[in-house]
């Protein structure tokens, strides 16, 4: 049974370093993501999940004045990447029908390079960089882009009980005349198999008093002789990784080398598994993803229309862009080829099955 003490999870906590809690605070909603130089070949959205779909949409002339009501040519009405940003962010989860999608502009830096953004993101370069950064350092990663530094629209959703987490960033691409999307979605799958073991304990009677006591005898004995190897190995990483942080501290600090300050994955990430992916996680998956394209051309449709821009073309960069598909089977082990029209195949595949447990503990 559980009990409700009433009180508010993190007072039940004991208390931790100030500087620590205004990390952790930081980490609910940043807005500024390093990621690591190995990452930049594969996966710059790290602690994003598997990759679903990388592309660019079809361009689309913003040149053209729309048709004014009494005759002539409307007047262009003036924006930048940041206007449209900001108004798909604010409209965008009322339009794909997603309650409680989770937009935000969002910074990616490429680690090396974080030293470059100043005090605002890398106050001391002995420590991690602040995750909250100056809402001006993440504009300027969407109007001047480049030195890996880029922002993106990132959009998240969870599904339902948070078993499946999908996400897709956007890129305004706006060089006159034209106008572009670069997308890129994600998925983070369920919990590996084993984080669900406690919930096939028996809970009473005598599978209970069995299970406990089965447990017991069978791994009390190897647990304690095998201690003392665990606790050797366990010292020896230890050291061996403060040697490599004192290393790169001295580097950093008397040879003024560049470090990578990139992360390579979230902790999310790292627990989930493709083989839970169930037909449920897949289609709830599917349907976020075409929901949210769909929003996203409706809401860039509406914004160049609100800026008396001609919408011909993006009607005709809309036909091609709504034939594409999202696949969501499990680990994904072949490459991903688009084709014509936008198409995507990829080989896909379960990956190495996990190792059945014998049976549950406790």
């Amino acid at each position: 049974a559980v009990r409700d003490f009433g009180d508010r999870p993190q007072d039940l906590a004991p208390e931790v370093a100030d500087e620590a809690e205004r990390r952790l605070r930081g980490l609910r909603r940043p807005n500024m993501v390093p990621y690591t130089q190995s990452a930049e070949r594969q996966n710059p959205f790290v602690g994003s999940g598997d990759k679903i779909k990388e592309t660019v949409w079809q361009p689309i002339d913003i040149s053209r004045p729309a048709d004014a009501p009494g005759g002539g040519k409307a007047s262009l009405v003036p924006f930048d990447a940041v206007d449209l940003h900001t108004y798909l962010a604010r409209e965008l989860g009322n339009l794909a029908g997603l309650e409680g999608l989770r937009a935000q502009n969002r910074l990616y830096v490429l680690g090396p390079r974080v030293l470059y953004l100043g005090d605002d993101v890398l106050p001391d370069r002995l420590r991690p960089p602040n995750s909250e950064i100056p809402p001006p350092l993440v504009k300027a990663g969407l109007l001047k882009p480049g030195a890996g530094m880029r922002t993106y629209l990132s959009l998240e959703r969870v599904g339902e009980g948070g078993r499946v987490i999908v996400s897709m960033h956007l890129r305004a691409r706006l060089q006159h005349p034209s106008l572009s999307w670069e997308v890129a979605a994600y998925c983070i799958p369920p919990l590996h198999a084993r984080y669900y073991g406690a919930d096939y304990l028996p809970r009473d009677g005598f599978e209970h008093w069995w299970s406990l006591v089965r447990y017991a005898t069978s791994h009390t004995w190897s647990g304690l002789a095998g201690a003392p190897g665990r606790i050797g190995r366990r010292n020896a990483e230890h050291k061996r990784r403060a040697r490599e942080l004192e290393k790169a501290r001295k580097e950093i600090t008397k040879k003024h080398a560049l470090y990578d300050y990139g992360t390579t994955d979230s902790l999310r990430e790292r627990v989930g598994s493709g083989d839970q992916l169930g037909h449920s996680e897949r289609t709830d998956s599917q349907d976020f993803l075409h929901r949210l394209q769909q929003g996203v051309l409706i809401a860039t449709e509406r914004f160049l229309k609100d800026h008396n821009v001609d919408t011909s073309s993006f009607d005709q960069a809309q036909q091609v862009i709504n034939t594409q598909t999202y696949n969501i089977s499990g680990d994904i082990t072949g490459p991903a080829n688009i084709g014509n029209n936008g198409q995507v195949s990829a080989a896909y595949g379960q990956g190495a099955q996990a190792t059945a447990a014998a049976g549950p503990t406790p």
